[in-house]
């Protein structure tokens, strides 16, 4: 399950004080969390990173927009290799790699297909009309009217998909198109909020959260009565920062201590909650705090599943399993970069974060030590001309 625009301070078990995630905070008990995850800092880069297990630019894609969400044709997918397992596999949600043959989910590794177009509901390339209410989504390449809201729809049909598959391996990735703006939900999940005086657009937005939750818990509950728990791994992650739990110009709202949101290249623009849990077979209630990132998730799937890699793809990600089963304590030091750039073409060290443990260098030119200052407020770049050096 991945989100939109939901930061890590969009959860009450980050110490939100406001919004309300009950089966999340209980996903969050029962799994093993990576603290220090992160992705890029909007969404296309990070589903293509997430999708291929390499970095984005590297894939082709590092914006949104103007052609350059475009997953290059290519490379394997996620899906490619669940499906040449013999794994039945299905999106429900956003896809935002390409809307066109040859770029289609489907045309990706995914049998089963239920998407809205473009980067968002209502957006140009998708249907006419979508609001998040009663909209109409492509399925398997056909336009198909929907009753009811949209994440409910999304969660109504991968549960679907799942049952029509708990005799045989499947792959489901939901990737809700909440809580994206614009922040349309039904007024019962807004109104708690309204009335404790959160803002119009925020109280909209932890609704669209909280909504959410609701179908979150209402998947467990489901691979439960279907006897699927123990045999099903479940991931639940972000793909950029909050786009309004926080407002930086003046400090109103939850962050969890960071600096930037949604675009920054500093970490509240990047780094997200990434909860993974296997019933029987991960501990429960483990933090990692290694530094981790998108890229990792297919290799360590690839892993965890037995899998081959028919493709033989050169990951950039690397497989997590020693450190998620306590083979190792802890990883060595490694570097990431994570970036975005509205632009046709990249520029260097525009909107980029170059990560070690300790290191974060913003924009090529700012340094920050994260192990004292966490909220990355004091600029150490002159002191550490060297550190800046090595990792530009």
């Amino acid at each position: 399950m991945i989100t939109d625009d939901q930061g890590y301070g969009d959860l009450g078990c980050h110490g939100n004080p406001v919004i309300q995630t009950p089966n999340l905070d209980w996903l969050h008990a029962h799994s093993t969390r990576l603290t220090n995850f992160h992705v890029d800092p909007l969404c296309s880069p990070t589903r293509a990173a997430l999708m291929t297990g390499r970095y984005s630019c590297r894939v082709g894609v590092w914006a949104t927009i103007l052609g350059r969400s475009l997953l290059r044709r290519e490379e394997a997918t996620m899906a490619d290799i669940f499906a040449a397992n013999g794994y039945r596999t299905g999106i429900f949600g956003k896809w935002h790699l390409g809307d066109n043959y040859p770029f289609r989910p489907q045309d990706r590794g995914f049998q089963e297909v239920l998407v809205h177009g473009g980067g968002g509901i209502g957006q140009t390339p998708d249907f006419w009309g979508n609001d998040y209410f009663d909209d109409t989504y492509w399925h398997n390449g056909r336009p198909e009217a929907f009753k009811g809201y949209c994440t409910d729809v999304f969660f109504d049909a991968a549960l679907k998909f799942i049952e029509a598959n708990r005799d045989h391996p499947f792959f489901a990735y939901i990737a809700t198109n909440a809580p994206h703006s614009p922040f349309h939900v039904p007024e019962k999940y807004a109104e708690p909020y309204l009335k404790m005086g959160v803002p119009q657009h925020r109280a909209r937005f932890y609704g669209m959260i909280t909504n959410i939750d609701e179908n979150v818990g209402r998947l467990l509950t489901r691979l439960r009565e279907c006897g699927l728990e123990g045999d099903t791994i479940v991931i639940f992650t972000t793909d950029n920062g909050t786009s309004a739990g926080y407002d930086p110009r003046t400090g109103d709202g939850y962050n969890a201590g960071m600096r930037g949101i949604k675009g920054s290249a500093y970490d509240g623009g990047h780094r997200t909650p990434c909860f993974i849990r296997w019933a029987g077979e991960l501990q429960e209630g483990r933090d990692i705090s290694s530094l981790t990132a998108h890229f990792d998730l297919l290799p360590t799937l690839i892993e965890l599943c037995g899998l081959e890699n028919p493709e033989r793809i050169q990951f950039d990600g690397i497989s997590l399993v020693p450190l998620l089963t306590g083979a190792v304590r802890d990883l060595p030091d490694r570097t990431i970069i994570v970036h975005t750039q509205q632009i046709d073409h990249p520029q260097k060290w525009r909107t980029c974060a170059v990560m070690t443990n300790r290191w974060r260098l913003v924009n090529g030119g700012e340094l920050y030590d994260m192990t004292i200052d966490p909220g990355q407020e004091k600029n150490v770049a002159n002191q550490y001309q060297d550190v800046v050096k090595e990792l530009r």
